[in-house]
């Protein structure tokens, strides 16, 4: 008969990490820059549009509300991630790996409610130009918001409890990092419940997003084809970047997908990491690039608030001589 601790482990082991020796403190530091270019980009992006009041439309509050999510995101994953490179036990107590796969799956989920409210927006702007203002009022976006934020927050909480209640025989989790459905796997009863509502926050929070974002889009490419040349780079001037933030977030959960669904321990665990590790790195810091990048508006506002750094100092220093 197994023990109560067996049952219930203080503990869950990665055993993906592997003995690098020196060249650990490489992979620290890389991650570590990585991960600091992430919170400055974001952070720079967010205060960007709170400070400069031309941004105060729906598309600049949700860019603001992405690199939230983003550092949301990279605040439940990198500091754990850094320390394990560098410690030679990997262990994460339980009641930390359960908040470690909330804020993951949060930070999933949210990110793909985001990218379908922010197609929304775009849909309406260009498809129902006249209607917009009317339509994209403060109040409307409000609600978007918080429904695109409060939804996962229930629904990955409803999976977190129906997953914190089994009793696990086992504490060896093939992984960089806390994820639900190993720790499921590892289970001693029967796990179907668990199953369908893993299914159930699949297709609502990843699948009805994604169909949504594609058929908003497939509406704007009818419009375009009926417009001007003129309308229509204006249109994938304002679209470019949404796009490239989707395909890649689009990717990035495909191949989180795509790992789970398969025995890790059965493929080279290369691959098993680079899959693991792609949809919480690339996106957080793509994001904030792209948008800081493509869209001129942001991206003006930004080289203005840093032109304007120097002349502060020089003005500094010519009233000190």
């Amino acid at each position: 008969m197994m023990s109560n601790n067996s049952l219930n482990p203080l503990y869950f082991r990665f055993t993906l990490f592997a003995d690098f020796g020196p060249l650990r403190y490489l992979f620290f530091s890389l991650c570590l820059l990585l991960y600091m270019t992430i919170v400055s980009a974001n952070v720079v992006i967010i205060l960007t549009v709170c400070l400069e009041k031309s941004l105060h439309q729906p598309m600049y509050i949700f860019i603001s509300c992405l690199s939230f999510n983003s550092l949301y995101g990279s605040a439940g994953f990198f500091p754990r991630f850094l320390m394990d490179i560098l410690s030679d036990t990997h262990l994460i107590s339980r009641p930390l790996c359960f908040i470690q796969i909330y804020v993951i799956n949060n930070y999933l989920s949210c990110e793909m409610t985001f990218l379908g409210i922010m197609a929304y927006d775009r849909f309406v702007a260009i498809c129902q130009p006249l209607h917009y203002h009317s339509k994209m009022t403060v109040k409307m976006v409000t609600q978007l918001v918080i429904f695109s934020v409060l939804y996962p927050v229930c629904v990955v909480g409803f999976m977190l409890y129906l997953t914190v209640r089994l009793p696990l025989c086992g504490n060896n989790l093939n992984r960089l990092f806390c994820s639900n459905l190993p720790l499921v796997q590892l289970s001693c009863v029967d796990t179907t419940l668990n199953n369908i509502a893993g299914q159930f926050l699949l297709v609502t929070t990843i699948l009805t997003p994604l169909f949504f974002v594609l058929y908003t889009y497939l509406r704007i490419l009818l419009v375009c084809r009926r417009s001007s040349s003129d309308f229509r780079g204006k249109a994938f001037q304002t679209c470019l970047p949404h796009i490239i933030t989707f395909t890649t977030y689009s990717l990035s959960v495909f191949c989180e997908l795509l790992l789970t669904r398969f025995e890790a321990d059965k493929r080279n665990p290369i691959i098993t990491v680079v899959l693991s590790l792609e949809y919480l790195m690339v996106p957080p810091i793509n994001n904030p690039l792209v948008y800081g990048l493509s869209l001129p508006q942001i991206k003006g506002v930004i080289v203005r608030f840093f032109k304007k750094i120097p002349a502060k100092k020089n003005l500094k220093l010519k009233m000190h001589i």
